[in-house]
């Protein structure tokens, strides 16, 4: 007995997880046949196998049974699973399953009748999938279910009007799809329904059905941007329990019924962005007693603001861009919640509440552009909350409170275009957290306080037309992140302080119309990215400083009316200038041959001692004679000195070649590679010469090497570390980008750990304490912005524009979705996105990336902006809060260029950028206007769709801009057959992008 005890007890166990193995149950094998049907990259169904101990699959991830052990599955949820498939109908067979969530997966395909068979379902989310088709009609055959979410899907067709048999329905939520026809009446039938959701699609012009008012237990009404026209139906006001009314973003016409004021629990309503028009109920508002959150801006409305709407505690008040007069109720003041006034655009009067700020932490108060006077509310930040002081264009007169000096919470004051006088609080100059001080166009007096130099954030400073005397302050110089100084038109003196040397950030510096005297400081090639200099008609004088013509971004030079003397730099002619402007000084010598032109004459008039070939400036019979043969002359001894140095120049620089390429000091190289590599580093060294660069600018040169086995490469060699902070493009290659300290870690750190199609490869870097290469695959068609923007635009059709588009989209929403953490690029533009020789786009150049951490709400904080002109979202460069959000905004520039064949920026579109000239150019001209006249109009349907997508993206409320993953979602939709939310209409672009002369904000 005993010598066969070990073989029965092996046999014994053997059986037993044989039995376990094999006896799942039936609900479990039905979960199995789930499983097979999708595809699970990241192992979400690992631990779906058979072998378990209670012959159930309650302890599945994602699997809830109603008893542990009973074996009945009541939820299945793959949230954020990663998973892809149809939808998958054996989950029917679960006779007891009340709960499905496939939230935010890749579930494909049409939704199929026979889900109706899930007769226990309560609850269903299949929203932010890739569902397609129509809706079934069948859902209505679900007698349990509650609640029912599709949203962020690509369903089509019309809401069936068999919805309105829903038995239990509490939440329908069908927003962001494809959905046309109208809302029908039939769903006032569903009497359950709290939650109605059918926002951002693209209905059929139609009315608001007045049976939505038979929803006596509807909480939340979303019907934003659904192509509702005509008026609010007056029995809206029988949704006695709404919470939530938004309509906004539609063309809704006639005035607010006055029925909306018995909606007595409605916390927020929105109507922004309609064709309402006359005045608001004068009365009624005072039942609204839950009332906190109103925008009614971007509408018509007319008339005063009740006082009983301004008597509640309202948080947030949006009115603006109305035709709203007369005064501000000073009731308005005793709100104890109050944290946002938006009242700009409008024809408002008389004085500001005076108590206004008082009994309230008032964060965001814009009342810009309107006719308000008297002084301005002392109280306004008492309770150190204020961010934002927004009160441009009025007639506020008398002085800025002291109180305001304590304000550490300011971050953007713009009090310009009044009638505001006497000194500015010296406290205010200090101010830590501002960024934009702006008093431009007042009567303010007295100096600049040397607070200043606690003001660590302020890049903006305008404080032209006033009249503040005395010297600037050697304080100035502490503001190191100063960009724009705007101090014309005042009445200082004095010499411009060394100090002024230090601000390297600075791009415009306009000091016209003073009394400034001394030299122009020698060293001013320290402002490398010094875009405009200004400093017309003031008291300088000796020479212009030769170092001028080292700053290479300037394009913007006026020096008149002073009393300068000496020769005009020879280094002049290396500026790329759009305005010059030397006249009414005391120069002498010879105009520098690239401006002695016609053209030119007016820039140089008022000048006794200056002379140069342009007719006109010079006096005296046979002074042009005469000149023209000294002309001559030196035109013959530069033609033999060039001969010479040209000579002298090839020798030298082929002797120097051949001796670098014998003195290469192998063992001072360090090779860092994140590929597989073909080639070593001493190859790439010995092609490093001129005849191979392909571009320049102000992070490097850029080389294309021919390896030995015929495959090229692109190595960028980045400039030493004292050249840094301008915004070139470089003309090939490898696009460019604003350089920091870090770019070349930053770049290495990026590129050395990502892996994707759509992202150029680094395949090295290698590295001395003096020299930094990074090694990329070559690209042979250069950046999208040198292609799109030169005599080669011809080469890109729409199909390969399409197609630049979707690979860019795609690279860029691996960096945001796919990166952990998620990674910003910061400098997206047409310079940045490179194409290899079948136009395959990849997204370049990452000396500026940013890891976001996603625990920080709102975006990470930096410290400098990065980007180029004309690509920086709006909220970034004010509030220096860096996010997904960015890059998306300058996606879209990018999109707008492929589709109108325009810069960015451009001097035809005036004080606008693209974003702008577009949507201006939509409303006046229509889209004939917008597009390239080099594409062919048979793509227009498809144009017409893209051009929508660059407009969500640069919507300028963060909010608003889809996910990168959503953008690739919509691009690849419109390249497919199947009809896109993006069509136009009768030939008229639709689009969601509103522009707001001030600072709007929503609450969503």
């Amino acid at each position: 007995m005993s010598s066969h005890s070990p073989c029965l007890m092996f046999f014994f166990v053997f059986v037993l997880v044989f039995s376990f193995g094999y006896c799942l149950n039936e609900e479990g094998h039905y979960l199995q046949q789930v499983k097979l049907g999708f595809d699970d990259p990241d192992g979400f169904f690992s631990d779906w196998d058979d072998t378990v101990a209670d012959y159930t699959p309650c302890h599945w991830t994602g699997v809830t049974c109603s008893e542990p052990g009973s074996g009945f599955v009541v939820a299945v949820d793959l949230s954020n699973a990663n998973v892809a498939g149809p939808f998958p109908t054996v989950l029917c067979r679960l006779t007891g399953l009340k709960f499905i969530s496939m939230y935010n997966n890749s579930i494909n395909g049409t939704l199929p009748d026979e889900l109706s068979t899930c007769q226990s379902l309560v609850h269903l989310d299949l929203a932010q999938n890739y569902l397609t088709g129509k809706l079934p009609e069948s859902l209505c055959n679900l007698p349990e279910l509650r609640y029912l979410d599709f949203a962020g899907n690509n369903f089509s067709g019309d809401i069936p009007a068999s919805f309105g048999k829903f038995q239990k329905l509490e939440v329908i939520s069908l927003v962001d799809n494809l959905i046309g026809g109208n809302i029908p009446a039939e769903l006032g039938n569903i009497s359950t329904l709290k939650q109605l959701n059918l926002s951002y699609n693209p209905f059929s012009a139609g009315n608001i059905p007045p049976e939505i008012g038979n929803l006596t237990n509807l909480e939340v009404l979303w019907l934003t941007d659904c192509n509702l026209i005509g008026p609010i139906p007056n029995s809206l006001g029988r949704l006695s329990k709404l919470m939530d009314l938004d309509l906004a973003i539609n063309k809704l016409t006639g005035s607010v019924p006055s029925s909306v004021t018995e909606l007595t629990n409605v916390v927020q309503i929105e109507l922004y962005n309609n064709s309402l028009t006359g005045e608001l109920p004068a009365v009624g508002w005072s039942k609204m007693t839950a009332l906190r959150l109103i925008d009614i801006s971007m509408n018509r409305f007319t008339g005063t603001v009740p006082e009983e709407l301004c008597s509640l505690q309202l948080e947030s008040l949006h009115l603006y861009e109305n035709e709203f007069e007369g005064k501000l109720p000073e009731i308005l003041s005793n709100s104890s919640n109050l944290y946002e006034l938006r009242l700009f655009g409008n024809r408002f009067s008389g004085s500001l509440p005076k108590d206004l700020g008082k009994n309230s932490a008032l964060v965001w108060l814009d009342v810009s552009n309107n006719l308000f006077s008297g002084n301005l509310p002392e109280n306004l930040c008492k309770n150190g909350a204020l961010e934002e002081l927004l009160m441009i264009h009025n007639s506020f007169s008398g002085h800025i409170p002291v109180s305001f000096s304590k304000c550490w919470s300011l971050k953007r004051v713009r009090l310009g275009y009044n009638k505001l006088s006497g000194e500015v609080p010296v406290g205010f100059w200090g101010l830590p957290q501002v960024s934009l001080l702006e008093l431009v166009e007042n009567s303010f007096t007295g100096v600049i306080g040397n607070t200043i130099a606690g003001a660590g954030n302020l890049s903006t400073l305008n404080i032209a037309n006033n009249k503040f005397s005395g010297e600037l302050l050697n304080e100035i110089g502490l503001l190191d992140g100063l960009i724009e100084f705007s101090g014309g038109n005042n009445l200082f003196s004095g010499s411009l302080p060394d100090s002024i040397l230090k601000l390297e950030q600075l791009t415009k510096l306009d000091l016209h119309n003073n009394g400034f005297s001394g030299g122009i400081p020698s060293g001013i090639d320290s402002l490398t990215k010094l875009n405009e200099l200004n400093l017309a008609n003031n008291k300088f004088s000796g020479n212009i400083p030769d170092k001028i013509g080292e700053l290479s971004v300037l394009n913007y030079l006026d020096l008149s009316g002073n009393q300068l003397s000496g020769k005009i730099p020879v280094g002049l002619q290396n500026l790329r200038l759009n305005q010059l402007n030397l006249s009414s000084n005391l120069l002498t010598g010879d105009i520098p041959p690239v401006y002695a032109k016609k053209i030119y004459i007016n820039s140089f008039l008022g000048n006794p001692g200056l002379c140069g070939d342009i007719e006109g400036l010079c006096d005296g019979k046979n002074v042009t004679k005469t000149v023209g043969y000294v002309w001559l002359l030196r035109a013959i001894f530069v033609l033999a000195g060039s001969i010479f140095i040209v000579g002298f120049g090839w020798f030298y620089f082929q002797y120097r070649k051949f001796k670098n390429s014998k003195q290469i000091d192998k063992s001072k190289w360090t090779l860092m590679s994140f590929h597989k590599l073909s080639f070593s580093e001493y190859e790439i060294l010995g092609a490093l010469d001129e005849d191979n660069v392909i571009g320049r600018g102000a992070s490097g040169k850029v080389y294309k090497v021919v390896l030995s086995n015929g495959e090229a490469v692109a190595v960028k060699k980045l400039w030493g570390g004292s050249k840094k902070g301008e915004d070139e493009d470089l003309e090939n290659g490898l696009g460019s980008g604003a350089v920091v300290d870090n770019g070349f870690e930053a770049e290495v750190e990026t590129l050395g750990r990502i892996r994707h199609k759509n992202i150029v490869r680094l395949w090295c870097c290698c590295s001395t304490k003096t020299c930094k290469l990074l090694v990329y695959e070559y690209m042979p068609n250069g950046s999208l912005g040198d292609l799109l923007h030169s005599t080669k635009s011809g080469l890109l059709d729409w199909p390969i524009r399409y197609k630049i588009a979707v690979d860019a989209a795609e690279g860029l929403a691996y960096l945001h979705h796919d990166c952990v953490p998620a990674i910003v690029h910061r400098d997206v533009k047409s310079n940045n996105i490179l194409l290899d020789g079948d136009f395959g786009a990849r997204v370049a150049d990452f000396g500026v990336a940013k890891v976001v951490n996603g625990d920080e709400k709102g975006g990470n904080s930096v410290s400098v902006i990065a980007g180029s002109c004309g690509y920086i979202a709006p909220e970034y460069a004010y509030t220096l809060r860096v996010n997904e959000k960015c890059d998306i905004y300058s996606f879209g520039v990018v999109i707008l260029e492929l589709v109108t064949g325009k810069r960015p920026v451009d001097p035809e579109y005036g004080e606008k950028d693209l974003v702008k000239w577009v949507c201006t150019t939509l409303d006046q001209k229509g889209l004939d206007a917008v597009f390239d006249p080099k594409l062919d109009s048979c793509f227009k349907e498809e144009i017409c769709k893209v051009l929508n997508v660059g407009l969500l993206c640069t919507s300028p409320l963060p909010i608003n801009r889809p996910s990168m993953r959503r953008v690739v979602k919509m691009l690849q939709e419109i390249g497919s057959v199947n009809p896109t939310k993006f069509a136009s209409k009768d030939g008229k672009l639709t689009p969601y992008y509103y522009d707001d002369a001030s600072d709007h904000g929503n609450v969503a």
